[in-house]
């Protein structure tokens, strides 16, 4: 079989077995004829030529690798062949994927001793065999090269926090590498008690990797540990643990797992700043009088930490209704509100109301004076944490 783009001759044997033959001095193998003795021409284009291959074999050949690629400056150790016959070993080393730029001379292994790659460090590494004819044939079956990357210290993309979740754990599964890879897949349920913590990070020398997480509040300078010693990509605390107020995240990667104390290496990031209140606001001073067919009701709302988001109102139980503050615009750990709302008909309304027209008094201003009403009113601040308060009147 002739191929192209590199010229080379294979003889298959059988399905999955083949022999690459030779590689012609041309890019495209485009035809075959039989020779006088036994032997095959071979037409080539580009360029174009005409080689004769003899019946036997030649007394010396030879065979080059592709160049392969360690992705990571590297050390060179033992070479593991298996073969027959009279073959010569040979590799060299460079740091660009062109053999021809700068890379080292071809170093003889001596296969009948130490097959120790003696060729530099380096990115890229290439081996070449020369087979000379003899008893038995010679025959190169499998060349391993083993090498050890330089350790790089492990990358983290991305780190953010979300407060309001909580991120379940990922079921364990079996997989030799468990480190690259690289954002948590880890779900999130919200939970507002919950603060959640999640990363992305990879190893470029698909190193097993471990994590610690760290705050820092506003205004300190020393970094606090949360929690260490982590595989997965996310961790979930109780946001309790933290008084209100800003903080900033530090996740640690390291690839102590996959190397001695001396050779591991680490890295770091920081998120984003993010405020914490778990700190309900507080009502103050609630009051309410019946004013004619009203009731006029007033409070303050104080929070904290944060501003005041929203204010409601129910009135003998019913909807929530909004309202806004005195000076219309939420946007005070202060706000204070002053209002009026209709006063609801109801039963004991309407008992009232007869009760003052068989006396001969103002019924519907009787009944407002007289009826009891619960005025509840409830406040939330800026994270969602919400406090009430209830006043009666009427008794």
């Amino acid at each position: 079989v002739g191929t192209g783009n590199r010229g080379h001759v294979f003889a298959i044997l059988g399905e999955d077995s083949f022999i690459d033959l030779l590689k012609a001095s041309a890019t495209q193998v485009t035809a075959f004829a039989k020779a006088p003795g036994g032997g095959l021409y071979v037409s080539t284009s580009n360029l174009g030529k005409l080689f004769l291959l003899g019946p036997t074999p030649d007394t010396e050949g030879s065979y080059e690798s592709d160049v392969f690629d360690a992705h990571i400056f590297s050390r060179w150790g033992r070479v593991e062949f298996r073969g027959a016959g009279n073959v010569e070993l040979f590799t060299r080393s460079g740091n660009v994927d062109n053999p021809d730029r700068n890379w080292s001379p071809w170093t003889r292994l001596d296969l009948r001793k130490d097959t120790q790659a003696s060729v530099p460090a380096a990115r890229f590494i290439q081996w070449k065999t020369v087979l000379r004819a003899g008893t038995p044939p010679p025959r190169v079956d499998s060349v391993l090269l083993n090498y050890l990357p330089k350790n790089v210290a492990p990358d983290i993309d991305e780190v953010s926090v979300q407060v309001g979740a909580r991120y379940q754990s990922v079921p364990k599964v079996s997989i030799a590498d468990s480190s690259s890879g690289n954002s948590s897949d880890a779900p999130s349920v919200h939970d507002r008690d919950s603060i959640g913590v999640k990363w992305s990070a990879h190893d470029d020398n698909d190193d097993q990797m471990v994590y610690s997480v760290f705050y820092r509040g506003d205004g300190e300078s020393r970094w606090l540990l949360l929690k260490d010693n982590l595989t997965e990509k996310s961790y979930s605390f109780d946001a309790s643990l933290l008084p209100d107020g800003g903080y900033t995240m530090k996740v640690v990667a390291s690839d102590a797992p996959s190397h001695s104390p001396s050779e591991a290496l680490s890295s770091e990031k920081e998120s984003a700043r993010f405020e914490i209140d778990t700190t309900p606001p507080h009502v103050e001073n609630l009051h309410a009088v019946a004013d004619g067919n009203q009731i006029h009701v007033n409070f303050g709302a104080v929070d904290s930490y944060s501003p005041i988001k929203r204010a409601e109102y129910s009135v003998d139980a019913g909807d929530w209704q909004f309202v806004e503050p005195v000076g219309q615009l939420s946007d005070s750990r202060s706000e204070s509100y002053d209002f009026k709302v209709n006063i609801p008909s109801s039963e004991n309304d309407s008992a009232a109301k007869k009760s003052a027209a068989t006396s001969g008094t103002d019924g519907q201003s009787q009944a407002a004076s007289t009826a009891e009403h619960v005025i509840v009113v409830r406040v939330y601040d800026r994270f969602d944490n919400m406090s009430s308060a209830k006043t009666v009147i009427g008794k």
